[in-house]
């Protein structure tokens, strides 16, 4: 009776304060039969401590997970902290920076923002990461940069995941040169309903 009850909604405090109850009175009977009165007394009084104890911390649990995203969000900037079903944040780094950790078909992929890329960019090593065969790709679209031109081998993403924000066949490119991080650009940023930085912050909406 007591599953059909957990089965048909019962609270999570609910059960933890059923269970504290029948392990008070299993004590209760034990001290009662073992000990003097004022040993049970002080028995049923750890219990009952015990048991306010787990009710106020299950209480709180969601606030505590709250400030554990928060204290994350800060020391692991790249991971961002997700505000809704739908929105992330992120903070910047140090220098000015937006560090943005993705998971690209299955597999984790540190991107700083660009907004001035046209495609999501991918680093050599990041497209090895990926499963791309660089030897089969074609370096053959050109774009500008502040270090000149370079050239690119066009790919499709099945998938690119940022916490909530997820979209599938994102347009890509592989560098031709190496690059210390791959770039998060505007093949991604225009298909959210919304993406903004202010301060910083930096705001993404799926």
């Amino acid at each position: 009776m007591f599953s059909d009850r957990l089965t048909n909604g019962a609270t999570m405090a609910e059960a933890i304060y059923g269970l504290i109850l029948v392990i008070l009175l299993i004590s209760a009977l034990v001290a009662r039969r073992r000990a003097s009165r004022g040993t049970a007394l002080r028995a049923a009084t750890i219990w009952v401590v015990i048991a306010a104890g787990l009710l106020v911390a299950y209480g709180l649990k969601d606030e505590a997970m709250r400030l554990g995203r928060l204290v994350m969000a800060e020391l692991v900037p790249q991971q961002g902290q997700q505000i809704s079903e739908s929105t992330i944040t992120f903070r910047a780094r140090t220098d000015g920076h937006f560090a943005v950790e993705a998971m690209v078909d299955g597999v984790a992929v540190l991107f700083m923002l660009d907004s001035g890329a046209t495609d999501v960019i991918l680093t050599p090593l990041d497209a090895k990461r990926l499963g791309l065969d660089l030897n089969s790709l074609r370096f053959d679209k050109p774009y500008k940069t502040a270090n000149g031109l370079v050239r690119g081998a066009p790919v499709r993403l099945k998938q690119v995941a940022i916490g909530p924000v997820v979209l599938d066949d994102v347009r890509a490119s592989v560098n031709g040169a190496p690059m210390d991080t791959s770039l998060l650009g505007m093949s991604f940023l225009t298909r959210l309903s919304s993406w903004r930085v202010e301060g910083d912050r930096l705001t993404l909406t799926r």
